[in-house]
């Protein structure tokens, strides 16, 4: 089922599925935000990744000399969550460890996901827990008619540079060992056709704003994310949106 929240600006749909944000619909411009999942490049919105951001090597972990199976961002955001609720600016969603949980994850938690609406501002918060949680919102680049994505650019708080790490396409983990630098002009650079020819680009300790602007350099969105560690920054090459991930 999809939970809709919304105000004078912004109409906002959340799906019970994965508690996914799948739509931000802004009215005063008429335009829909969020990436609406053509399978083509990639079938997904907005996943919450958890109780993993991304891979563990070989796809398993050990606890206590125990080993565990798991998979890609893990398995929030393929779970059905109970809205446990609703007013007309916020919803929340929870699950609970289950059996069959605990066979890949071996904690106790209960997990829960809430999104508010206030005036052209979107909050998600969540609690405390041993855990690696991220977000993974796709967003519609480009938005405006006569544009391409290339028009546009990544917006970050002030910095002349930032360094970041690629993934191992074998492994899906991170190559430590090699960072690499974007270097910005007025905190800022251009979405590249080819910046995610390697995949992701993941930062670390370094982002707790970014944002896309418009090819006249206004603002078209912007992300703040406080105390997550760590952020991704991801798209398909020849495809029509950017994700901004805090994990």
């Amino acid at each position: 089922m999809k939970r809709i929240i919304e105000n004078d600006f912004l109409k906002v749909t959340i799906d019970d599925h994965g508690a996914e944000l799948v739509s931000i619909y802004d009215k005063e411009k008429d335009r829909e935000v969020i990436w609406q999942g053509d399978p083509k490049f990639w079938g997904r919105h907005a996943p919450v990744l958890f109780p993993n951001v991304g891979k563990h090597y070989n796809n398993h972990y050990r606890i206590h000399g125990q080993e565990y199976a798991s998979k890609q961002h893990g398995f929030a955001r393929d779970t059905d969550f109970t809205c446990i609720d609703s007013t007309p600016d916020s919803v929340t969603h929870q699950i609970r460890s289950t059996e069959d949980t605990r066979k890949v994850y071996p904690f106790d938690f209960v997990l829960r996901i809430r999104h508010i609406l206030k005036g052209r501002t979107l909050t998600v918060s969540e609690g405390d827990m041993y855990f690696a949680i991220g977000g993974h919102p796709a967003f519609n680049v480009p938005v405006l008619p006569d544009t391409k994505r290339s028009d546009y650019r990544l917006t970050f708080n002030g910095q002349d540079s930032l360094t970041y790490l690629l993934l191992d396409p074998e492994t899906g983990t991170a190559k430590a060992d090699e960072e690499a630098t974007l270097k910005l002009e007025n905190g800022t650079c251009q979405i590249d056709d080819h910046m995610f020819d390697h995949d992701a680009l993941i930062f670390d300790n370094q982002i707790e704003k970014a944002g896309i602007a418009f090819p006249d350099g206004t603002p078209y969105l912007e992300l703040t994310c406080h105390r997550f560690p760590n952020f991704g920054i991801w798209s398909v090459p020849g495809s029509s949106f950017v994700c901004l991930e805090p994990w």
